[in-house]
């Protein structure tokens, strides 16, 4: 997967309580239509664990904001969550091990005229939460699309 760094909103981030994304991206003053013509994905690779002793649970969501603090006016325009004792929707948070990769899709179409930054929101609860992540803006097809089969299996020829 071919990464951007100016689309990087968290590079091996070490999570241990909610937080936005280290990095903040400017969508620039007009003409907000990212994903048009190519949708658009913010792929999430975990580096470190997340700590699973029961009752951590995580929660990323893509928002945008007026302001770079995303803070005014911040939407969540996306979001996943895992759970120890998951819920639907949420996943379980025993999937986030080292190696895990996962992505949420932007919404198509235009933002509007407000809502100029995009960052990432991780939402941490629990005891001892802990996670190290990265995240990046990528075109949809970017997206790993790996198969993991399971081991153990003959191919005949």
């Amino acid at each position: 997967m071919f990464l951007d760094k100016q689309n990087q909103l968290s590079d091996s981030q070490a999570l241990v309580a909610t937080a936005l994304s280290t990095n903040v991206i400017d969508l620039g003053a007009v003409d907000r239509n990212i994903g048009t013509g190519e949708p658009m994905a913010v792929v999430f690779n975990v580096e470190v664990a997340a700590a699973d002793t029961g009752d951590e649970d995580y929660k990323f969501a893509i928002e945008v904001a007026s302001d770079a603090a995303i803070t005014t006016a911040n939407i969540e325009i996306a979001s996943i969550a895992f759970e120890s004792t998951p819920a639907a929707p949420a996943l379980d948070s025993a999937l986030l091990v080292a190696g895990y990769t996962f992505a949420l899709n932007v919404p198509l179409g235009g933002l509007d005229e407000a809502e100029r930054y995009l960052a990432v929101r991780y939402t941490l609860a629990g005891a001892a939460p802990t996670v190290t992540v990265s995240a990046h803006l990528v075109p949809l097809n970017f997206v790993p699309k790996d198969v993991n089969y399971a081991s153990g299996f003959t191919v005949n020829a």
